[in-house]
């Protein structure tokens, strides 16, 4: 079973419900987040998508002022970081418990919004005689 939604299909929810092939994929799942060196930089996973998107730039409009204002300082330091080419120190790297989706609910909404915007504006009216 897979689940489409804005950034394309998941088998998340078929794996979190399965707890031997969750217990297998999320060591591996671990090791690719930590490979990949977003957290490094201080980056949450949702910091990540492509913010020129229409949907994504409604989505980070919904914000709180605070989530607004810690995406912001996330993408100014990491810009610095690269800029010095070199990342964080390690203290100041993105905890495994603190990179949390803060963006992908809001998208998700926007998305069934404009999905159902889409359905009510194609909606043909017949008069019954």
């Amino acid at each position: 079973m897979t689940v489409f939604g804005p950034l394309g299909a998941s088998l998340a929810p078929y794996i979190t419900k399965n707890r031997g092939l969750y217990n297998m994929i999320k060591p591996i799942a671990d090791w690719y987040a930590n490979a990949s060196g977003y957290r490094k930089y201080g980056f949450k996973y949702d910091d990540l998508i492509v913010s020129e998107r229409p949907d994504v730039e409604r989505a980070i409009a919904r914000l709180t002022p605070r989530e607004r204002y810690d995406r912001a300082f996330r993408m100014k330091r990491a810009s610095q970081c690269s800029v010095l080419h070199e990342p964080l120190p390690k203290d100041q790297w993105t905890k495994p418990e603190e990179d949390v989706r803060y963006l992908t609910p809001h998208i998700e909404d926007v998305v069934r919004e404009d999905q159902e915007r889409a359905k009510w504006d194609t909606m043909a009216v017949e008069r019954k005689r």
